[in-house]
């Protein structure tokens, strides 16, 4: 594994500086995917709640980065900043506390020249302030954070790139298939250890502090259920049945007239699909992909099945057994998002607390998400409805 790809959570400054890097190449490479089409101008970008102008986005990313770095704000907080940001506006532009999702359309933003050159001299100072830290998790702490937030919004502005049908990065866009024959695991069930420690490197808030947690024997999916799969349920009624689908399921499905998974296109015999922008015959063998809580809810009715709790997924994934698989897509569970015991906000205010009993825990990662990021213990969360986002699923039961 080499430097950029190992967890960042414990990087010293050496591999955070390339890992920062590295991420910069990767966001550049994605908001030129919007330049090429066009989009790099907000006003030609569709409005829509799933998506972010590109290059509001991409300036966010550069001022975050300051927010937390150069100007060493302690928390997210529009007053924690001790020094001025290099842009005039800055704050009024890019705080993404004040400045609503609607209202991104309607600003006076640099331009695109502008916005990359002040990306560049943030990207610069930084890695020059980084270069004289010491090799302590205190220390480091914000630069490991800003690394976190630039790869949550890149795999972010490649959903859009997919929502939009415009072509992406091979390099970030390539799927691997699901190992053969893998089946289901057993498991004893016992007392574990659920979450994060503060102090022993990075943790998003939503993982800390760690409590005990009894698990029951269970059984599940050895990996993500698979493109052929799903499609068995699709072609067995799953979407005209509505005894698979719950309440709030029935709801949705009701509003879509939906009957088979976004992206999905038939033709003659064949499931076909769009993946940025290029119709491409469904690989059987690939994890079914923009699968939201209720279709994953609905395929496990089917199945005679059900999500794992979260819980449940983090005890299989720290087992260490040699057929536990993930990493295709991010894995609805049957967890909803809520606070850990003893739950205190971090420095980045914003990221959990306003969407507890709200959203639902998703773990795992997706092909998406840079192998930095992984970690059994991350908890992703999403509205129930999100089927844009890169999910899955696998199943599980007693």
């Amino acid at each position: 594994m080499t430097l950029i790809n190992a967890s960042f959570r414990h990087a010293g400054a050496q591999q955070l500086a390339q890992s920062l890097q590295a991420a910069r190449q990767d966001t550049l490479s994605l908001f030129d995917c919007y330049v090429t089409a066009g989009l790099d101008v907000v006003a030609g970008m569709p409005r829509h709640s799933r998506l972010t102008p590109p290059l509001w986005q991409l300036a966010q990313i550069a001022w975050f980065a300051e927010w937390f770095i150069l100007r060493e704000a302690a928390t997210s907080h529009p007053a924690d900043a001790i020094y001025n940001s290099l842009l005039t506006r800055g704050d009024d532009l890019f705080d993404a506390n004040m400045v609503e999702h609607r209202a991104r359309w309607k600003l006076e933003l640099p331009s695109p020249g502008a916005v990359k050159t002040y990306c560049r001299e943030v990207l610069d100072r930084v890695l020059d302030k980084l270069s004289r830290e010491a090799n302590v998790d205190s220390a480091l702490a914000p630069y490991r954070l800003a690394l976190a937030h630039e790869d949550l919004c890149g795999e972010e502005m490649l959903a859009g790139l997919q929502w939009l049908g415009l072509e992406a990065p091979e390099s970030l866009s390539a799927s691997p298939a699901l190992p053969p024959g893998a089946g289901e695991i057993a498991f004893p069930g016992g007392t574990i250890e659920l979450g994060s420690p503060r102090g022993t490197g990075f943790a998003f808030d939503n993982e800390s502090p760690p409590y005990s947690c009894y698990v029951a024997p269970f059984s599940i999916d050895a990996c993500a259920v698979s493109n052929a799969q799903y499609a068995d349920f699709v072609a067995d009624g799953g979407y005209q049945n509505r005894q698979f689908w719950s309440a709030a399921g029935s709801a949705w499905l009701m509003q879509q007239e939906r009957s088979s998974p976004l992206y999905w296109l038939r033709e003659a015999t064949q499931w076909r699909t769009m993946r940025f922008g290029q119709r491409t015959t469904l690989p059987p063998n690939e994890a079914v992909r923009h699968i939201n809580l209720f279709e994953a809810q609905a395929y496990c009715a089917w199945a005679g099945r059900r999500l794992a709790t979260e819980a449940e997924w983090e005890y299989a994934a720290l087992s260490g057994h040699p057929r536990f698989h993930w990493g295709q897509v991010w894995e609805w569970t049957a967890t909803p998002f809520e606070p850990y015991p003893g739950f205190a906000v971090d420095a980045w205010r914003e990221y959990s607390a306003p969407y507890f009993m709200q959203y639902q825990v998703l773990r795992g990662a997706a092909f998406a998400t840079p192998p930095r990021l992984h970690s059994a213990r991350m908890r992703a969360f999403h509205a129930p409805e999100r089927g844009d986002v890169f999910a899955g699923l696998r199943t599980c039961a007693w």
